[in-house]
């Protein structure tokens, strides 16, 4: 034994195999990766794991240990990750049939749990992506389902979203991903006929909707019509019973405006003969009521 370390071509099996070793026991952990160690195709903890608001440069990479030949390292991106959702079929509360495209942004928080829920030994990101796409479109299902197609054509549409990030954020969980953001590209009716129909019924909704809203607003008009005309009548009761010689004199005033001016002014032709001791003239003759 004693001459094989002596043999120089000893000494460099010796190193080499001490080099071997050395390089399988220590591996670098990127800034960008969380890294998830499996002992025997069993999870037994994680390094780098992404913390909320953890600044650049102070994260758990680095150099790190494990077991050689025994453990292994599952990489798993620390970066924002999407999932798309394309011609989406929805029915909403309107009875209109909807495709709808949408994409949601997530991030991988649990690592562990990631690998774990996904079986998943490589290309874990990909699996926890192929498992919330189906759960997208259910979300986008169950809320767009409670709605009319008209609310996403309004400012109601954020609220639309907020709600399908809140409900897949719930089943996100399981596969160790938080939803960082939901949006909708475009919710369009399937050309053709169903359009057309579609485009039909939403004009007759609005053409009713207006009729209703004339009608309303015809009634409305004809209870403040009599309610003044009430009040009118009320005030001329009050004002007669205060002092019926004036309010026959006012009365009188008035008559004589729209029968001496605004007649004659407009036409230029109108002519009145009445006798001085008409009853209808009797204010020129002064105040109070024939005898």
């Amino acid at each position: 034994m004693s001459d094989f370390w002596r043999n120089p071509i000893g000494l460099g099996i010796a190193a080499l195999l001490g080099v071997i070793l050395f390089v399988s026991s220590v591996f670098i952990v990127p800034e960008t990766e969380q890294a998830v160690i499996l002992r025997f195709e069993k999870p037994v903890g994680t390094i780098n794991r992404w913390k909320p608001n953890q600044p650049f440069g102070q994260t758990d990479s680095g150099l790190a240990a494990k077991i050689p030949f025994v453990d292994k390292i599952v990489w798993v991106d620390k970066h924002v990750l999407g999932v798309d959702l394309n011609n989406q079929q929805v029915l909403s509360t309107d009875q209109l049939r909807l495709e709808v495209d949408a994409f949601a942004l997530f991030r991988i928080v649990d690592p562990l749990k990631a690998v774990v829920s996904t079986g998943s030994s490589s290309s874990t990101e990909e699996r926890v992506a192929d498992q919330l796409r189906p759960l997208l479109g259910t979300a986008v299902r169950n809320e767009l389902g409670r709605r009319q197609f008209s609310a996403l054509l309004s400012p109601e549409r954020g609220r639309v979203m907020d709600n399908i990030q809140a409900g897949l954020q719930q089943l996100a969980r399981q596969y160790g991903a938080q939803i960082v953001d939901v949006r909708i590209r475009h919710a369009d009716l399937p050309e053709g006929s169903p359009l057309d129909s579609a485009l039909n019924r939403m004009k007759t909704a609005r053409q009713q909707e207006a009729a209703t809203i004339r009608a309303q607003g015809e009634k409305s008009a004809q209870i403040i019509r009599a309610e003044a005309d009430a009040n009118a009548a009320r005030i001329y009761a009050d004002a007669f019973n205060k002092d019926p010689d004036f309010y026959d004199f006012y009365r009188a005033m008035q008559s004589y405006r729209y029968t001496f001016t605004q007649d004659s002014a407009q036409s230029g032709e109108t002519q009145i003969i009445l006798s001085p001791s008409d009853d209808y003239l009797r204010q020129f003759a002064g105040r109070g009521r024939p005898r």
